[in-house]
């Protein structure tokens, strides 16, 4: 059964339990977690999307490859806060490559990675053992709104006022489907039923706008995906206490900014969040490293939704072949 902990895990979490990096670490930690803390207090929801544009959906590296993680909760409010209308985020070296020049007195936003070292260390029975230390490294970033000279790719134009379009929808909507879910129609509200592993789904007519009905699915969608059968995650399989559920929660509001985002339609329509931001609050301040945890851990429910969808193009693309 997988757990939620502070422990390494996959992603952008992996931390060491060694003490010689932990200062550095810890900053890191208590940094990201502070900036939430404050959004939370306002009222806000740090992992809201800046754009409903679909060239602006998640924060890109200057490749084109979105970020992943607590990263991308970290520069979706370094967008917020700062009013960048582009997506991308470079080095200072990357953008000195592009032809492009930070400009003078512009702040950069930190950004992290994770990784492993092995280390041989010798047990007290006086055997060698290999260990893999969990390490976490920051690195600058700096947005393309505050680079002169790069390639106009760097800039997309884009109408924050524009709905996403139909098809944007419709690709929700056999997105969902991809994934075989139990999701039965009725109802006045929104509910993951994780014992007979059902969703029941409110009609799409009830909802004031469309994408605020695919945002709502996505959350609970987030919670089908820690069913003993699939993720077998500790916070859906045991929700035995409050702050399990508000956990949870958090888990499944990560994971719908998350899919939402990588479908390119508003995630930010959900109104009954409001009710849970107490608790979260509790939550992540009795723990700095939970968020990058939660956020490892709604990534890989993102990925897991997407393995459908994945592999339904391919089934698809051999039935044509045929």
């Amino acid at each position: 059964m997988r757990k939620i902990s502070t422990e390494p895990t996959t992603g952008n979490t992996k931390t060491s339990n060694t003490g010689c990096e932990e200062t550095g670490r810890t900053d890191l930690y208590q940094t990201v977690t502070n900036a939430i803390l404050t959004e939370l207090e306002l009222g806000l929801k740090p992992w809201r999307r800046p754009w409903r544009t679909a060239a602006a959906c998640l924060p890109l590296r200057h490749t084109g490859q979105p970020y992943r993680g607590i990263n991308t909760l970290v520069l979706w409010m370094a967008i917020c806060a700062r009013c960048y209308t582009s997506p991308y985020f470079m080095t200072y070296r990357q953008a000195q490559e592009l032809g492009g020049q930070v400009r003078r007195g512009e702040k950069a936003t930190t950004v992290s990675y994770s990784d492993t070292l092995r280390r041989v260390e010798e047990t007290p029975e006086g055997e060698e053992e290999e260990r893999r230390i969990w390490f976490l490294k920051s690195y600058a970033v700096f947005n393309a709104d505050q680079i002169d000279g790069l390639p106009e790719r760097f800039h997309p134009a884009s109408n924050p006022a524009e709905a996403a379009p139909v098809q944007r929808i419709e690709a929700a909507e056999r997105f969902f489907a991809s994934t075989g879910a139990d999701i039965r129609p009725g109802g006045q509200r929104a509910i993951y039923t994780p014992n007979l592993d059902y969703i029941r789904m409110p009609a799409i007519a009830d909802f004031i706008y469309p994408e605020a009905y695919y945002a709502t699915l996505a959350h609970e969608m987030g919670h089908w995906t820690g069913h003993s059968s699939r993720l077998d995650r500790e916070t859906i399989t045991r929700r035995h206490s409050e702050e399990a559920r508000a956990v949870e929660e958090i888990l499944a509001e990560l994971t719908a900014a998350f899919t939402c985002a990588s479908l390119g339609i508003d995630h930010d329509l959900r109104e009954d969040s409001a009710a849970y931001i107490g608790s979260w609050l509790r939550v992540l301040a009795s723990d700095k490293r939970f968020i990058f945890v939660a956020a490892a851990h709604a990534q890989r429910a993102c990925d897991f939704l997407w393995i459908f969808q994945a592999r339904n193009e391919q089934n698809g693309g051999a039935a044509a072949a045929e």
